[in-house]
């Protein structure tokens, strides 16, 4: 079965849409399997930059059949902003494909994220209070409505009425807010209808199709293995399963569909929002200020600034067995080119004064860490024109070769720019 999955291996914001689209070249379907428009993908083709949430990657190739997944959440009005963006700029849309089992982001679901992270203060998750967890939390109870709901028009306010009955109840009673109208919200969502009707599918047939004629399908999702909603730093992740075992899930294919996992490493780490980070560089280092300027560390949707650290390699040891990695890509290696020094963190030091190699489980310990590194050389150049490994210094293939050796794993493809053919092939990948 030739199925490829890219998956992030850090909090997310690794750049696997880079490489999604570059391998996309050679895939049928590209299909996204979990997450909503709370994490985007940003992509240069020929100097335009695009700026994806719900999209597949993959649109950008005619060739290509993107796929929205079950697993995935989806706000109606946010992917047709989103398919109007790409058809001004000449891209077609026709061809993406949205499972009719995808959960819909309901009005209620917004407001009830916003006031949630408002209720907590201090405490609050850091979410992006687009009703992504509550969206997934009522898939869990039962009670979403789905794109398929849409279809029938008496179905969908049915189910309606019985939700927003106890949403609104919440609302005006816990919160103190404005009860929601049902009339309203069927008027503006069934008018969407037309719109997305010619795209509804049934998509596990589809993906099933293409893999059992031997097309090349690769798999992506939102998010990344430390936002994990089981693997991840809890509470502080997403509500669905980004690691690869969420493809089986969010896409419904099961394990043997899948040939290749590709886990995208950050040449050094960031996270947005709340929640530990132990090679964290405090706000005000000026390592740390560099790599935002020079990464462009903000958030694709939201445009929070992202919190910046050296690599952490015992995370990436980890997310490498989790998601059973068969390689790895790293991108930004070229933001770290002015930097005379760069610290990779090889293993953690507790409290206690115990090393530990791997990520600690307990909530606690992993809270108090302290990063043990290991220092290499920078190389003082910029890189952003290499187009084989040995246009790289030396010091960017020792740095390369001390990752690929954590990782335990080989390195495939490193990125040293954010254009489409900023991407170097490493030889065995060639």
């Amino acid at each position: 079965m030739p199925g490829t999955v890219i998956v992030g291996t850090q909090w997310g914001d690794e750049g696997k849409g880079r490489f999604v689209d570059y391998l996309a070249e050679q895939s049928s379907l590209v299909v996204r399997y979990q997450g909503g428009h709370n994490a985007g993908h940003t992509i240069v083709v020929d100097g335009e930059v695009f700026a994806l949430q719900l999209v597949p990657s993959g649109v950008l190739y005619r060739h290509v059949t993107p796929v929205i997944g079950n697993g995935v959440v989806v706000d109606p009005a946010v992917l047709i902003a989103e398919l109007d963006m790409l058809e001004a700029k000449g891209v077609d849309t026709s061809r993406l494909r949205l499972s009719g089992n995808a959960h819909l982001i309901m009005p209620y679901h917004t407001e009830l994220d916003r006031v949630t992270e408002r209720y907590l203060g201090q405490n609050k998750l850091g979410t992006t209070k687009r009703g992504i967890g509550p969206t997934y939390a009522d898939k869990a109870l039962r009670v979403g409505l789905r794109v398929q709901d849409l279809l029938d028009a008496k179905i969908f306010r049915q189910k309606l009425d019985l939700v927003l009955r106890e949403k609104n109840g919440v609302l005006a009673k816990v919160y103190n807010r404005l009860p929601l109208d049902a009339d309203e919200i069927c008027a503006t969502y069934l008018a969407m209808l037309p719109r997305l009707e010619p795209l509804i599918d049934d998509t596990v047939h589809l993906v099933h199709e293409a893999l059992d004629a031997g097309q090349e399908v690769l798999f992506e999702g939102a998010q990344a293995t430390y936002l994990d909603l089981d693997h991840g730093t809890y509470p502080f992740v997403t509500s669905s399963n980004p690691i690869a075992g969420g493809v089986c899930t969010g896409a419904g294919v099961g394990p043997r569909a899948i040939e290749r996992v590709i886990g995208v490493v950050k040449a050094y780490t960031t996270r947005v929002g709340s929640g530990p980070f132990p090679t964290e560089l405090a706000d005000g280092d000026a390592t740390g200020e560099a790599l935002v300027e020079r990464g462009h560390e903000f958030g694709t949707n939201t445009g929070r600034r992202r919190r910046p650290g050296w690599l952490d390699a015992v995370m990436l040891r980890h997310a490498v067995r989790l998601n059973s990695c068969s390689e790895i890509a790293v991108t930004k290696l070229d933001v770290l080119s002015t930097l005379p020094e760069l610290k990779v963190c090889v293993a953690y030091e507790g409290d206690d004064g115990k090393r530990y190699e791997h990520v600690p489980y307990h909530q606690s310990v992993l809270h108090k860490v302290r990063p043990v590194y290991e220092t290499l050389p920078g190389w003082g150049g910029e890189i952003d024109g290499a187009t084989r490994v040995e246009d790289l210094p030396p010091e960017a293939r020792d740095y390369l070769r001390f990752v690929e050796e954590l990782a335990g794993v080989p390195m495939t493809f490193v990125s040293v720019g954010p254009s489409r053919d900023q991407t170097v092939v490493m030889p065995r990948a060639a």
